[in-house]
C-alpha cells in the first residue's frame, strides 16, 4: 500500500469514529442522527448527478439495504442514549466483520483460514474486554442493541456488495440514505429536527459523506482487503477515551477486525 492510499484510509477511519463521536455526545441521539442523514445526502448530492448510473437491477438491492441502514441508524441512536461511545462503537463496529464471515461461510461455503479464525477469538476477547464484567458491565440491552448495529452493518455490506454490480457506487449510498433518511426523518418529528441542527448533527453529516469518499479514493490505489483492515483503526479512536481496559478491547478488536478481513 503507497503512502497516500494509507493516510487517505487513515483519514477516512478518524472522520467515521470522529461523526459516531457526535452523534453520541448529542442530547437528541435521534434528531442528530436524523439531520446528518440528510446532511450527507446534500452534501453528496451533486457528485451523484455528475455519476450518476443505477441499472433497474440495482432497486431491489437499494431496497433491501435502505431498510437495513434505517435499522442501523435507530439502532446506533440508542445505542448512543443508552451507552458510552467507547463501548458502543467497538462492539458495533468488531461483530459487523465476524457476522458477514459467518454468513459467507453458513450461506456460501466459503473456506474459513486459521488467521480469520484467530480473529473471531480476537474480537471476542475485546468485546468481553470492552463490557466489563461485575459491577463494571454495561447492561445487557445496551449489548443487545450495539450487537444490532453490528447485525445491520453485516447486512447492508453483504447486500451492497451486489448492489454495486449495477450502479456507480455515490448514486447507490445517496438513493440508500436518502430512503433511509426520510422515514426516519418522518418519525422524528419537524420541531426535533429543527432543535437538532446545530454544531455536532450537520458536521457529523459532512464527516459522514467524506469518509466515504475517502474509501473510494483509497479503493482507487490499495486493494479491498487492507484498506477495509486499516479503516477500522477506528475503533482504537473511539476505545481510546474509555480508560485502559477498553484501549486495550479495543485494540484486540482491531486486530481481530484485521485478522478477519485480511484472512
Amino acid at each position: 500500500m503507497s503512502a497516500a492510499a494509507l493516510v487517505i484510509v487513515l483519514g477516512s477511519a478518524v472522520l467515521h469514529a470522529g461523526w459516531n463521536a457526535l452523534v453520541a455526545g448529542a442530547r437528541d441521539t435521534h434528531a442528530t442522527a436524523a439531520v446528518a442523514m440528510l446532511t450527507g445526502v446534500a452534501v453528496f448530492a451533486v457528485p451523484a448527478a455528475l455519476t450518476w448510473r443505477l441499472e433497474a437491477e440495482a432497486w431491489p438491492y437499494i431496497a433491501a439495504s435502505a431498510g437495513l441502514e434505517l435499522a442501523y441508524f435507530a439502532l446506533l441512536a440508542s445505542t448512543y442514549s443508552r451507552a458510552d461511545y467507547s463501548f458502543a462503537y467497538p462492539v458495533a463496529r468488531g461483530a459487523a466483520p465476524v457476522l458477514v464471515l459467518l454468513v459467507s461461510v453458513v450461506a456460501l461455503g466459503a473456506d474459513v483460514s486459521a488467521l480469520a479464525i484467530a480473529g473471531i477469538l480476537a474480537v471476542t476477547g475485546g468485546v468481553l474486554l470492552v463490557r466489563g464484567v461485575g459491577t463494571e458491565a454495561v447492561d445487557a440491552t445496551s449489548l443487545l442493541f450495539a450487537l444490532g448495529v453490528g447485525a445491520c452493518i453485516a447486512g447492508y455490506t453483504l447486500v451492497d456488495d451486489h448492489g454495486v454490480e449495477h450502479a456507480a457506487p455515490i448514486p447507490y449510498f445517496v438513493v440508500v440514505l436518502l430512503a433511509a433518511a426520510i422515514p426516519y426523518a418522518a418519525v422524528v418529528g419537524p420541531a426535533r429536527l429543527r432543535g437538532a441542527v446545530d454544531r455536532r448533527s450537520l458536521p457529523a453529516g459532512g464527516a459522514m459523506a467524506a469518509a466515504y469518499i475517502l474509501v473510494l479514493a483509497a479503493l482507487e490505489r490499495a486493494p479491498a482487503a487492507p484498506v477495509a483492515a486499516l479503516r477500522e483503526t477506528s475503533v482504537l479512536l473511539a476505545g481510546a477515551g474509555g480508560g485502559r481496559r477498553r484501549l486495550a478491547g479495543s485494540l484486540l478488536v482491531a486486530l481481530g477486525i484485521a485478522a478477519v478481513v485480511l484472512g
